[in-house]
């Protein structure tokens, strides 16, 4: 059966995830985020129930 056979398929996903690891990984970590967090508190809305028409 050749779905057994993991020759061809073993090799990809190796070399996949050594391109991954060694050099796409390094270049996104190296990036920074253009919204960094704050420090603002949030406010808090008081809501209101909602009145039917029919009630």
């Amino acid at each position: 059966m050749p779905q057994l056979n993991p020759n061809p398929w073993f090799f990809i996903m190796l070399t996949s995830w050594i391109t991954f690891s060694l050099i796409i990984q390094p270049k996104l970590l190296s990036l920074t985020p253009t919204n960094t967090p704050s420090s603002k508190t949030s406010t808090i809305t008081k809501t209101s129930p909602w009145t039917w028409p029919w009630t």
